[in-house]
């Protein structure tokens, strides 16, 4: 991963990034440029944030026919924040349909978002997979379904308390992803560069997302008995956090997960129900051609 992704993706959620930057960032992996998708990345490709482009190039040099292994393989899983307008990019579902060869979209969305707008058609071989948020606040995570609602338990930290707590509701994939990422073997600090990599990939849709969290934090104020009606702003306590990608947000959220299940690999054991040994064959899984 190029070393120039860092500044971008510490970019202040206030400040636009530069188009010419973005459009560069967004053709450096682990981005893949999908058509009518936002903030899409290949898990296969990530490294760390501070990793140089120079020390990678010299590493593949001096060993050429040596692949370097990755917890999980390239062009197996991705990520990506947004399907809604892929129903009118041709271009899009050609992508993923026949260049990146997804066969399975599994949506995250809750039952209102998916009212909204349901699943695109991609194309014939490409299934869509969407459990709804069965009352979940965490959103309907289906990725690794044993039991009824596995990711509600998480949903009070996925929440967060709007004045900087763990991770915001809005970023369902990332905790998801954090967790695949986790499991399959990947260091802190690739995963948190994955997360922070997500304000480079929303920002051709900042503008809508910013729209949605001042939503959001509008309708908790007055649940919490505010009779301020204004839309949230910079200006109210808490929302900079709120909407902001820090580092230290996924710490303190990993760190609660730490406390209340030890860990990712807790969490699915004791809540989702899988065993050591199921966890030994999704690694492999991930890992390596069936």
């Amino acid at each position: 991963m190029a070393v120039q992704l860092r500044p971008l993706a510490e970019t202040d959620v206030r400040d636009p990034i530069p188009p010419a930057e973005l459009l560069a960032a967004l053709q450096t992996p682990p981005f893949v440029l999908v058509p009518g998708t936002f903030n899409t990345r290949d898990l296969g490709l990530l490294t760390p944030l501070s990793s140089s482009s120079s020390s990678s190039s010299s590493s593949s040099s001096s060993s050429p026919h040596q692949r370097p292994r990755h917890p999980i393989r390239p062009r197996f899983l991705f990520r990506t924040g947004g399907l809604e307008s892929l129903h009118r990019s041709t271009d899009g579902q050609l992508v993923i349909r026949d260049t990146l060869g997804i066969k399975r979209i599994f949506d995250l969305r809750s039952r209102e978002e998916h009212a909204r707008c349901p699943d695109p058609v991609v194309g014939k071989g490409v299934e869509n997979v969407w459990l709804g948020d069965e009352g979940g606040r965490g959103g309907g995570g289906g990725v690794f379904r044993k039991e009824e609602s596995p990711m509600m338990d998480l949903g009070p930290f996925v929440e967060g308390d709007g004045e900087g707590g763990y991770v915001a509701g809005r970023d369902r994939t990332g905790v998801l992803a954090g967790m695949i990422e986790t499991l399959a073997g990947y260091d802190e600090e690739t995963i948190r560069a994955d997360f922070l990599l997500s304000r480079i990939g929303i920002e051709v849709a900042r503008e809508q997302l910013l729209g949605f969290a001042r939503k959001y934090s509008s309708s908790r104020s007055r649940s919490n008995g505010s009779s301020s009606s204004a839309g949230a702003g910079f200006d109210v306590p808490g929302f900079h956090n709120l909407v902001s990608l820090k580092v230290a947000c996924w710490d303190a959220f990993v760190e609660a997960v730490g406390r209340e299940y030890g860990g990712f690999e807790g969490y699915v054991m004791r809540v989702l129900g899988f065993s050591e040994e199921d966890l030994v064959t999704i690694r492999k899984n991930l890992a390596e051609e069936p």
